[in-house]
C-alpha cells in the first residue's frame, strides 16, 4: 500500500534510469534488492533519494502542477518521520487524559492527519508564511516550535500553557511563529486567514497565509465571502480544506453537493493532493506558495482521514465501521508510508526506528507528568486579558456588581 518509487539523485543517467525502473516499494525481486545495496552504499545523511509518488496532483484551472517526483534525504525523512511520531503519541496521551477527566470541555484530535501539518511545515517558510486552523490545532502548535509538554499543559487548563491555560484544546496559539491559533467556531478562520493574507501583501514580506478548515466548513458563507475579497485584491492567500471525509458524524456525500473542495473556488484554482503522503503535501506546498505570491488565492483540498471521532464526545463508529477504519490505517497511514520509505531506502534499521520510538514514548510519558503537577491559573487570571494592554483598575463587570473588578469608569 502506499507505494512509490524511490531512485538514488544522480548524475549518471544510466543508473538512474536503470532504478526507476526496478525500484519500488513493494520491490522483492533480485533487482529491488541490488537497488536497496546501492542506496545502502553511501552511508552519507545527506545523499538523496528520488521519490515518484503514486497518486497524482488532480488540478482546476491550473496550467501546471507539482512535479510527480521529488527528492528526499535521509536527515529530512528521519525528521517527518519523528515529527509525526510525536504528534500521534501526544494524541494518543490526549485521548487518555480525556477519558481521565484531566480534560475539561472539548478535545479534537488529530491523529491520521500528521503528513498534511508536516508536509505543510516542510514546504512553507516557518515564521514568515502565517498560518490559522480550526479546533483541531494540538499538531500545529508542536510544530510552530512548542513542545509537547507546552501543548498538553494548555490542554489541561494549567498555568504556563501558551494561552496561560485558558484556552485549552481550541485555541492554542503562538503568534511569534506566525501561528494564530485555532478557532472554535466552525468556519470562522477563514476571514483570518484573508486579512493574514492581506497583511503580507500590505507589508510586502514575501508571506503566505495559510488556512485550514474541514469539510464540514466548506459550505461556510463566511469562506467564500472572504475568498471574494482576496481574489479581487490578489491576496497571497491559500485555503486548505482538509477532506477527513467526515463533517462531524455527515459524510461528505451528505452534506456537499459538490463534493470536489478544490474545485470549489469557481474563479480560483485549486489542486487535490493526497494528505496522507509527507511528501506529496510538502510538494504541493512549495507549489501553491509560488502561485500565492505571483497569481493570488489558491483554493487546496488534502485528501486525508481521521482515526477518532469528531472529538472525543463522539465514538466514531456510529456513521461509519470499524472496518473502514482499520482498512484505512492498513493502506495509507501516513506514519507508516514514511517509516516504509525509511526501511527500503536502508537509511533506518528496524532497530534504529524502535530506538526512535522508545525515546517519543518517554518523552511524552514525562511532559503528561509534568503537565498535570502544573498549577491551574490563580483565580485573578479571570479577568486578565480581555483587552490589550489593559491596567490594573480597569473596570470590569462581573455577574453582578459584587463581584466586579477594576474601578468603576475606568476603561482603559
Amino acid at each position: 500500500p502506499g507505494a512509490a518509487r524511490l531512485i538514488p539523485s544522480s548524475t549518471t543517467t544510466c543508473v538512474a534510469s536503470a532504478l526507476m525502473r526496478a525500484t519500488t516499494l513493494r520491490g522483492v525481486g533480485a533487482t529491488a534488492r541490488h537497488a536497496r545495496r546501492f542506496l545502502s552504499s553511501t552511508g552519507a545523511s545527506s545523499q538523496a533519494v528520488r521519490v515518484e509518488f503514486d497518486k497524482p496532483f488532480l488540478t482546476y484551472n491550473l496550467d501546471n502542477a507539482p512535479p510527480e517526483v521529488t527528492t528526499v534525504t535521509k536527515d529530512e525523512l528521519l525528521g517527518y518521520y519523528t515529527m509525526m511520531l510525536k504528534m500521534r503519541r501526544m494524541e494518543i496521551a490526549a485521548d487518555t487524559l480525556y477519558k481521565g477527566k484531566f480534560v475539561k470541555g472539548f478535545c479534537h484530535l488529530y491523529d491520521g492527519q500528521e503528513a498534511i501539518c508536516v508536509g505543510m511545515e516542510a514546504g512553507c517558510t516557518p515564521g514568515v508564511d502565517s498560518l490559522v486552523t480550526s479546533y483541531r490545532d494540538h499538531c500545529q502548535q508542536l510544530a510552530r516550535g512548542d513542545t509537547v509538554e507546552g501543548v498538553l499543559t494548555e490542554l489541561l487548563g494549567k498555568a504556563g500553557g501558551c494561552a496561560k491555560g485558558k484556552g485549552g484544546s481550541m485555541h492554542m496559539y503562538k503568534a511569534d511563529a506566525m501561528f494564530f491559533g485555532g478557532n472554535g467556531i466552525v468556519g470562522a478562520q477563514s476571514p483570518i486567514g484573508a486579512g493574514l493574507a492581506f497583511a503580507h501583501k500590505y507589508k510586502d514580506d514575501g508571506g503566505v497565509a495559510f488556512c485550514l478548515y474541514g469539510d464540514g466548513a466548506a459550505n461556510q458563507g463566511q469562506l467564500f465571502e472572504a475568498l471574494n475579497m482576496a481574489a479581487l485584491w490578489k491576496l497571497p492567500l491559500i485555503y486548505v480544506c482538509e477532506n477527513n471525509q467526515y463533517g462531524m458524524g455527515t459524510s461528505k456525500k451528505r452534506s456537499s453537493a459538490n463534493d470536489d473542495y478544490y474545485t470549489r473556488g469557481h474563479y480560483v484554482p485549486g489542486i487535490k493532493v493526497d494528505g496522507m503522503n509527507v511528501l506529496a503535501v510538502r510538494e504541493a506546498t512549495k507549489f501553491v506558495k509560488a502561485h500565492a505570491l505571483s497569481e493570488g488565492p489558491i483554493m487546496v483540498e488534502m485528501d486525508t482521514y481521521r482515526y477518532h471521532g469528531h472529538s472525543m464526545s463522539d465514538p466514531g463508529i456510529t456513521y461509519r465501521n470499524r472496518e473502514e477504519v482499520a482498512g484505512v490505517r492498513a493502506a495509507r497511514d501516513p506514519v507508516d508510508r514514511c517509516k516504509r520509505y525509511l526501511l527500503d531506502t536502508e537509511f533506518a534499521t528496524a532497530a534504529e526506528l524502535k530506538d526512535i520510538e522508545k525515546g517519543i514514548k518517554e518523552e511524552v510519558g514525562l511532559a503528561v507528568e509534568a503537565a498535570k503537577a502544573k498549577p491551574f491559573p490563580v483565580p485573578e487570571e479571570m479577568y486578565t486579558d480581555i483587552y490589550t494592554d489593559q491596567s490594573s483598575s480597569f473596570f470590569i463587570r462581573g455577574s453582578d456588581m459584587s463581584v466586579s473588578v477594576g474601578s468603576y469608569g475606568i476603561t482603559k
